[in-house]
Formats: structure tokens, C-alpha cells, sequence
């Protein structure tokens, strides 16, 4: 059974949520997002709660359960809140800056690397070693900070690289020389 489903999303003030079918809205300060749930579980709105419930008792069914109320949660928290990621650069030299439409990044290549900023996401360095990625789509906030990470991921010996905030990067020792 799932312990996430059970639990209704209570929609907060300001957020007004639509059901037709197996399609979600949401819509609230920040915008509007919407989702489509998949045909094993249903959908229904009481109130100010959407409520999730398998359709049959199959493996898949459970699970879609569970992930259909968490993706429903994440709009209501979307539109209301907003998410936020933030990335650390640990290195000599290493840094970033916001050019326009891009994010301009020195990470010791023989050239700057500039990471084109889509619609949807916002941006801000506060610190040249620091970057902020800020919007209402948990997913696409999420891929993006995946992606600037992957430019250049922390290595184990230094630790230079680009991380998320908070990340535990494991040291390893170098060789030393022999005696």
C-alpha cells in the first residue's frame, strides 16, 4: 500500500486546481502548470483536497498510486512556492556569471562554456561561485542544475568541479611518493 497516496493535497489559499478526467491544473501566483495522470490510478476534488486511489489492486497500479499524488503535490507546491536549487564551484580560476539569456561558466577548459537559460528558470549568481537555478517545475529545475553539474562533476581528489549545495564529496588520498 502506499503511505504517500493515501494522503489527499490539500490546495492552499490563493491556488485554484481543476480535475477533467485524468488531467490536473493548477494555477497560482507564480503561474501554471498542469499534469496528466496515468489511467491506473483516479482523480477526484472535494473541496480544497485533490484525493488519489488506484483503480485496481496490480503492482503498477500501487506504484502510480503514490507517484501521481507526489507529482499533483509538487504542482500545488509549484505555483505556490516555487522550487530552488543551488550549485557550489570549488576550484582556482573557476566561477560564473549571468550574460543575457546565458550563463557564462570558467571551469578550466581552454574556453568559457555558456549554458543557454531556458524559459521557465531563472538564474542569479550572488557569488561568482555560486548558482542559483529557481523556478515553479520541480523536474525542469532539477534537469538543469543535472546538466550545469555535468559540465564539470566534483572530482575526488580536490574536490574541484561543480556540486549541488550540501554534497558530501568523497576525498580520495593521491599518491605519494615512495620512500
Amino acid at each position: 500500500m502506499s503511505r504517500i497516496g493515501k494522503k489527499p493535497v490539500v490546495i492552499p489559499a490563493g491556488v485554484s486546481a481543476k480535475v477533467e478526467g485524468q488531467h490536473v491544473a493548477v494555477k497560482g501566483a507564480k503561474g501554471e502548470l498542469g499534469f496528466t495522470a496515468p489511467e491506473e490510478v483516479s482523480l477526484a476534488f472535494a473541496g480544497n483536497e485533490i484525493a488519489v486511489a488506484p483503480r485496481n489492486e496490480t503492482k503498477r497500479a500501487r506504484a502510480m498510486w503514490g507517484m501521481t499524488r507526489s507529482m499533483v503535490n509538487n504542482l500545488v507546491i509549484g505555483v505556490s512556492k516555487g522550487f530552488e536549487r543551488k550549485l557550489e564551484i570549488t576550484g582556482v580560476g573557476y566561477k560564473a556569471a549571468v550574460a543575457g539569456k546565458n550563463l557564462q561558466l570558467s571551469l578550466g577548459y581552454s574556453h568559457d562554456v555558456n549554458f543557454p537559460i531556458p524559459d521557465g528558470i531563472a538564474i542569479a549568481t550572488p557569488k561568482p561561485t555560486e548558482v542559483t537555478i529557481s523556478g515553479i517545475d520541480k523536474r525542469k529545475v532539477g534537469q538543469i542544475a543535472s546538466e550545469i553539474r555535468a559540465l564539470r562533476p566534483p572530482e575526488p581528489y580536490k574536490g574541484k568541479g561543480v556540486k549541488y549545495a550540501g554534497e558530501f564529496i568523497f576525498r580520495k588520498e593521491g599518491k605519494g611518493t615512495k620512500k
